[in-house]
This record gives structure tokens, sequence and C-alpha cells, in this order.
């Protein structure tokens, strides 16, 4: 599994207290699974509850949600696009430690898609990134015809 060391690398990199103190922050995988059907390939899916403790944490946790977020547009995009994930993106639950930090604890469906392919000593797994994102800028220009004539045409 690829994303838990991925996501720990982003944080500690966009988060300045876990830059300085990356012991703050701990990953933990909670109720794994393995998805796959019968096919072609023995290819898989894991499918995986995320956890991030951020031990005395002593900032805002927009400073935490706002890089996860850009995280997940290009690692879990369907978390942002599933009309039934987006309202549930990341759980939390936070304990008040004082006046200043708090212990903060995010918890984030994952899944890693791997194909699997037949090779001479056995098989080998291949971690597949996601899928492309659909074009949701719309046209960039525009044209109006009039039975096959082009009358007119801009650009936004």
């Amino acid at each position: 599994m690829k994303k838990p060391a991925a996501l720990r690398a982003h944080l500690t990199q966009w988060v300045p207290d876990l830059a300085k103190n990356p012991d703050k922050l701990h990953v933990f995988i909670e109720k794994g699974r393995i998805a796959s059907r019968y096919g072609a390939s023995l290819a898989f899916e894991y499918r995986y509850q995320l956890q991030l403790v951020i031990t005395d944490f002593a900032e805002s946790p927009d400073v935490l949600i706002v890089p996860i977020l850009v995280w997940a547009l290009e690692h879990q995009p369907d978390l942002l696009f599933d009309e039934k994930l987006k309202y549930n993106l990341v759980n939390f639950e936070a304990e008040l430690l004082n006046h200043n930090s708090i212990d903060l604890a995010l918890t984030i469906e994952l899944s890693e898609r791997v194909l699997v392919k037949p090779v001479a000593a056995g098989y080998e797994c291949e971690h597949l990134g996601e899928p492309p994102l659909p074009d949701l800028t719309g046209p960039t220009g525009w044209q109006i015809y009039l039975k096959g004539v082009l009358l007119a045409e801009g650009s936004e």
C-alpha cells in the first residue's frame, strides 16, 4: 500500500508543525479489506480506513484539512466527486488538551488498485494510479452555425 506513505510525506511537507515535528503524526490502517472479482487476471483492490493521529497539535485544524483535500484531489478524487462520499470525506475526533493544543484523529476511506500479471517466476504486481479526472472546465470557445454555415465564433 502506497497511499499512507504518500499522505504522510505530503503532510510533513505542507504542515509547518509536522515538518518540524514529524513524530507527532501517527498513521494507522484500520478495517482493511481486499476486493476482487473473478476475471482474466488476479487484479484486486485494497480498501481501508486510514487513520491519522496528530498529537499535541497547536495549529488550526484547517492547516491539516486543506493539504488533505489537495492530496485527495490527486490520489483519491472519488472522495470529492462521488455524491455519497463527498459529504463524508474525513471523519475526525479531537481531544482538547489545553487552551493551546489538541490531539486530533482523522479517518479517511482509501482504495488502491493493483494489477497482477503472470511472469515466469510467478506474479508481478503493479500499483495503478487513479484514473484521469474528467475535464470539468467546459468548452474554451464557441461557434454558431446556421444550416452548416459558420456565422460567428469567439473565445472566453
